[in-house]
Parts: C-alpha cells; structure tokens; sequence
C-alpha cells in the first residue's frame, strides 16, 4: 500500500548499492525534487552509495547544479547507464575523468531491455547496434577507460540470424514524475509531455522486490478515466506530492491539454523559439541544406526529424504544404504532431497520440519510417558517420542508431566543415566564401554511429546533404550525386576531401 510521503522520507527507503531507474526523456519530465532530496540525504550521512542509475533517454536539467548533478558529482554513483548525456553538464565531463563507469547503449535498446526485465526476461534481442561502436567487436558500450563491464551487450545467433543481446542491471528502485495520484494511489499523466518507460520500470522495480516512488504535482478525489491510469495504485510504494513547476503558455501547449490545429502549429513553434532561440539552426548554409533535404519528402511518409540542421526541414516542408501529407514522429512517444526542441526536445506540439516509448521504437526497429533526417559530426569515405562523439566531449547515441537501422531512407545533414565556414547565396548560386577550419569529411571517423556496410546490405537509400553538394552511399563509398550551381566541383568540393570519391 502506498504511502504520501515527504521527498526526504521517500528517498531514505532507497539503500547502498540499489539499481535507480530514471523515466525521463533527456530534460524534460525528471523528478526533480526526488534528485533533491537524494543530493540532501548523500550530504548529510554519505549514503545511498555505491548506486547505479539506468535511463533510456537520460536525465538531467540542463544545469550542474540541479537535479542529479550534485550527487553524482559528490560520488553517489558507480555506474551510469544511458542513451544520452546531453542535458548534464557536469556528468558528461567528469565521465571523461574516469571518475566512474558509464555506459552509452542506444536509447531504443535501454527501453526494450527495460521492458524485458519487466515481463521477468532478461535481456533484450536487436539487430540495432550491429557494426556500429556499441558491438563488442567493435568498442563496446564503455564510454572511459574504466568502463570495461562487458555484461550489457553480447552478440548472439538466433535461428542463424545475428542479433545483439541487452542486459540490464537488476532495477531495484523507480523514480518517476506524474501528474497526480488519485485516493487509490493510481498515476495518471495527464499534463505529462510524454509517459516514457514509467509502467515498465515499475514493473520491473516489483518484480525485483525493489520500490517505486512517483513524485506528483497533486493529489485528486476523483480518480482519471482508466485508460488514462499510466501506473496502477498497487505498484507504488511512495508518493512525494512538489510544488508543480511554472510553465509558460507555449510549454502547456505541448502537453496536449488543448487541441492546437495543424494551421496553427506555426504560431506555437515561434512562441516555443523565442524561449529557447539558441537551440535553432540559422545559417545561410542550414537553410540551404534544410531546402534540399524537404525535397526527399514524400506524401504519407512516416517520419523522424532530428534536432540542429535537420530541424530547418520542417519549415520548408510547411512553406511547399508538404507538412500537411506526412506524419512526424519523436523518440520519447509522440506521433502525428509537431516535434519541440531545445530544452523540452521530446515534446509535440499538437500530437495525434503519445505512447510508450518501447512502443515507438517497435515502430523505429521494424523499418516502419519512411525517412528520417538526421545530424553528423563526422563522415568516412565509406559512408560511415560519426554522431555521437566529438573531441573530448560525449552527447551519446540516443535514438539515432535506432532510427537510422532500419528506416528505408537516411538523410544526414551536414555543413561540409565547421568553426569559420561562410556561405552566401544568390537565387540559386551558392558561393562558399570561406571555408572551416574543422573538416566534417574525414580518413577514419572517431567512433561509427551508422553504418555503411549495414547500410549497404539492407538496402537503405542514403544521402549526404551540404550546403554545396550531395552525396549518396554506394557499395563502393559516397558518389557525388548533385553539385549546387554557383559551386567549383574541384576547389570547392574535390579539393577538400582526404578521399576518392565516386563522380
């Protein structure tokens, strides 16, 4: 039986050594004062120690001094296992220190092992991570030196076919955040951005005897609608009712608490930008590689856009009407909306439906998109792209390597190189006035976040979309496919590459 409790008494049921599972979706819905409280306890009787914390997505604020940046910076934890560290600050540098382990898997496969460890299996199969750095053949899922734990991902054969095999630590502790919790102690979402893993985790949590804590904004008579109930009263062990957070009228709009009309998607997504207006693209040259990506768009297309140059899509999709035939898709549930970024990236604008993450990506894993647009920091003359490790940083794979196994046709977007590159362009001319000083085309990329060969042998149509040029992915290597007008095929393009290409 549940019990209403303050955040400090919540957290003082979780003990050394306990497996923490985190539902959030990188910054958005994190139990903050749950963090809080933990921090405060760690603090004053240097306990919970010796933790290890899951989350599919990640979780942190944006801030190093919020949330759980105190206590894993402190050294409450031994183990992080993520799909993404780009909203922790603090976390993502001292894991390079080889302060503790941390582990990067693809956020798809955290969430498909969640669920696994839920229905009492333990471990979860995928094709998804074959041949890229999480393979065990290749660099394994340890991010720092001493991260050698080699029990999270196996290659195995099943029925002749290869897979890769995710295993999570035993969750012995669930940390969610809900909307409300009615007198029977059941969790509804209703003003959530997304549910996330939630009911798994405390599945999961149960099943190993562990104990789940739901911080809620508030406490209701009436029960919701029972569809509406994302975790039933007897999984709770403990609720922390905090002071719900003050949310712009933009940010309500993405919990769907209203309708929001296709027609006025474009009022809300201003309204969103001008709260976070450095995490949008701008650029002569990623408006000229958003306008050619929108031309792979097809009617009825199922679709994932990512965040950064790719997000410049959308609005020439919306300027040809094509926004209106294809169905947009984000990794934390969301399906038939329109995708939000920066500091709430995981949330939709107008969204037709919001399911569990495991739930998207079945969608994701199975092929079923139709194209997908998405980022790189580094590309090889074979194809392959590096997007999840830069020099001396980590963001982490998130659902990139889940979305681009699969999905029919891949569309990388990508300035040809970065840090001074100036482009102008006139009508149609593009003129490369200065070029960068770091190359985004290179010998050997850092780490492989897609692969070439995978790609090659399944079929999948890619493209290498710049602002002077576009590539396209053979059996051999990138083939120059289209040369901009205004562009030199050989000083602007030829010239500048460490490798042969296909013309």
């Amino acid at each position: 039986m549940y019990r209403i409790m303050t955040a400090d008494e919540a957290i003082s049921l979780i003990r050394d050594g306990d497996c923490i599972c985190v539902n959030s979706f990188v910054g958005i819905e994190n139990p903050v004062e749950l963090h809080e409280a933990l921090y405060r306890r760690y603090q004053q009787t240097h306990s919970p120690k010796h933790l290890t914390i899951v989350s599919s997505a990640g979780f942190g604020v944006w801030d190093e001094n919020k949330n759980a940046e105190g206590y894993i910076r402190a050294g409450a934890v031994d183990r992080l296992i993520c799909g993404h560290f780009g909203a922790m600050p603090s976390t993502k540098k001292i894991i390079l220190e080889n302060r503790f382990e941390a582990y990067n898997l693809p956020l798809g496969c955290i969430s498909h092992a969640i669920r696994a460890q839920a229905g009492g299996i333990p471990g979860a199969l995928s094709k998804v991570g074959l041949d890229i750095f999480v393979d065990p053949r290749r660099e394994g899922p340890g991010i720092n030196q001493i991260s050698t734990d080699n029990s999270f991902v196996k290659v195995v054969e099943v029925d002749g076919k290869e897979f890769l095999y995710y295993k999570l630590p035993k969750i012995t502790v669930a940390l969610i955040k809900g909307t409300a919790a009615d007198r029977k102690g059941n969790i509804s979402f209703d003003d959530m951005y997304m549910s996330g893993d939630a009911l798994s985790i405390c599945q999961a949590a149960k099943g190993n005897n562990g104990i789940v804590i739901v911080q809620v904004d508030k406490i209701v008579e009436e029960p919701t609608r029972p569809r509406n109930t994302i975790i039933p009263g007897c999984l709770v062990d403990a609720i922390v009712v905090a002071e719900p957070e003050d949310r712009d009228e933009a940010f309500t709009a993405l919990t769907g608490s209203f309708e929001i009309r296709y027609e006025d998607w474009h009022g809300w997504t201003e309204k969103l930008d001008a709260l976070t207006p450095s995490t949008r693209s701008s650029g002569i040259a990623a408006e000229i590689i958003g306008k050619r990506a929108s031309r792979e768009l097809r009617k009825e297309d199922i679709v994932n856009i990512g965040i950064g140059i790719p997000e410049t899509i959308s609005r020439y999709a919306e300027q040809t009407g094509m926004l209106d035939h294809i169905t947009l898709t984000v990794e934390s549930g969301g399906i038939g909306g329109f995708p939000a970024s920066g500091k709430v990236f995981g949330a939709m604008i107008g969204a037709a439906s919001v399911y569990d993450m495991a739930n998207q990506f079945d969608l994701y894993n199975s092929g079923g998109l139709d194209i997908c647009f998405m980022g790189a920091l580094e590309v090889d003359g074979k194809g392959n792209v590096n997007a999840h490790r830069g020099p001396g940083a980590y963001a982490g794979i998130g659902g990139f390597a889940n979305i681009t196994a699969q999905t029919p046709t891949v569309v990388f977007c990508l300035t040809f190189n970065t840090k001074g590159l100036a482009v102008q362009q006139d009508e149609e001319m593009v003129h490369i006035i200065e070029n960068g000083s770091v190359p985004k085309f290179v010998n050997s990329v850092r780490s492989v976040s897609f692969s070439a060969r995978k790609a090659i042998a399944n079929g999948q149509k890619v493209l290498y979309v710049t602002e002077r040029c576009v590539f396209i992915l053979t059996a051999r290597g990138l083939k120059l496919l289209e040369v901009y007008p205004g562009v030199d095929v050989q000083r602007d393009i030829l010239d500048l590459l460490p490798f042969e290409i296909e013309l």
